[in-house]
């Protein structure tokens, strides 16, 4: 998969909730910081993660914005909107950083607006 790829694939596996497939876009040893949490590394942990968090937000879709792509990183304006476990609505805005490694993501860095959900 060319990198110019993986971001589309990536959210749509997201909105999708398909952790079999999200296993298949990260490399073993990949890194992901989300606000408010210890850095999550390995592949495991983050799906680990995932899971909870799918848990929490039984519906979150999101929605890319724009992508900003430099070689190996990019960023991703995106927005979303679902709804958390108790059927409370919820959106949020942010921006999400990548970086690819032989047409695997290595590394997630997320940034959002609200973090008080967390």
């Amino acid at each position: 998969m060319a990198d110019k790829q993986i971001v589309p694939t990536f959210f749509e596996v997201f909105n999708n909730r398909d952790l079999a497939k999200m296993a298949n876009l990260l490399h073993a040893d990949a890194e992901f910081f989300f606000p408010k949490t210890q850095p999550l590394i390995g592949k495991e942990r983050i799906l680990k993660f995932l899971g909870i968090l799918f848990r929490q937000y039984p519906q979150l879709s999101f929605t890319i914005q724009r992508v900003i792509q430099q070689g190996e990183w990019a960023a991703v304006h995106w927005t979303n909107q679902g709804f958390n476990r108790r059927k409370e609505a919820y959106q949020n805005e942010g921006v999400t950083i990548l970086e690819f490694q032989n047409a695997k993501i290595n590394y997630i860095s997320d940034f959002f607006k609200n973090t008080e959900l967390f």
